[in-house]
């Protein structure tokens, strides 16, 4: 699994990074990346819960 920020969409909310950490993380620009790819296995579900719970439905996971 391949996850993604949209940056242009980000609005800095930083849910993402509180559900998977192990994944997500914010940048000095106050937006979120995705740091760690291809997802682990075992932060999988983790990251989809991210994607779900992102209020600016900016993340992709493919």
């Amino acid at each position: 699994m391949i996850a993604e920020v949209n940056k242009d969409e980000c609005i800095g909310c930083e849910s993402c990074p509180e559900f998977c950490p192990e994944v997500f993380k914010m940048e000095d620009d106050g937006l979120a990346v995705a740091y760690t790819n291809p997802v682990p296995p075992e932060f999988e579900e983790a990251a989809k819960e991210a994607a779900e719970g992102c209020p600016a439905h900016c993340i992709t996971l493919e």
